[in-house]
């Protein structure tokens, strides 16, 4: 039987998943139960929300927007990590790696992810066309700027909910022996 282009990427993915599994597997033991991976999930919002909020500073012409952005990616991308980590790749796991209940679970927060994705684009779009639209004098870099960062911040949000959705909703782990 010949394999297809599909098959070997799959393989290649599984794989690949493998090995990040046994990197990542002892690692964060003290963040897995819900608790931690709960705080996590709200570090990883704060951080969203400040990219936000320093994409609406930018288009308010406020100067300490770059700041505010700065340290939200400081604090997204530890927290960012660390949850995929404690959350030990769920959301991005390849079919064969998790059994039919994992699977429903995470095909369901990926719905939701999109859903996210497609409800939080909306207004960083409709500021980036009203505001050349009605305002064609605005100063185009700060519109970009802010419009960047508010829709950044909106697909991270959007491809980070799946992970935030399993690491709140996930029981602990069961205790290795």
């Amino acid at each position: 039987m010949t394999s297809t282009l599909i098959d070997r990427y799959q393989n290649y993915r599984i794989q690949r998943w493998l090995v990040q599994e046994q990197r990542t597997a002892g690692m964060l033991r003290s963040w897995r139960p819900l608790r931690r991976r709960r705080m996590l999930v709200i570090g990883v919002v704060i951080a969203l929300l400040g990219i936000t909020v320093a994409g609406v500073m930018c288009a308010l012409d406020l100067a300490a927007a770059p700041v505010v952005a700065l340290i939200a990616l400081v604090l997204f991308l530890p927290s960012w990590t660390m949850l995929r980590i404690a959350s030990g790749g769920q959301d991005h796991a390849p079919d064969q790696m998790l059994d039919e209940l994992e699977i429903a679970e995470r095909n369901k927060a990926r719905s939701a992810g999109l859903a996210v994705t497609q409800t939080l684009t909306v207004p960083p779009l409709a500021y980036l066309i009203f505001v050349s639209a009605i305002a064609p004098e605005a100063d185009a870099y700060r519109t970009a700027y802010a419009g960047g960062l508010m829709m950044l911040a909106a697909i991270l949000a959007g491809g980070c909910a799946p992970a935030m959705i399993l690491g709140w909703t996930r029981p602990d782990p069961e205790p290795e022996s």
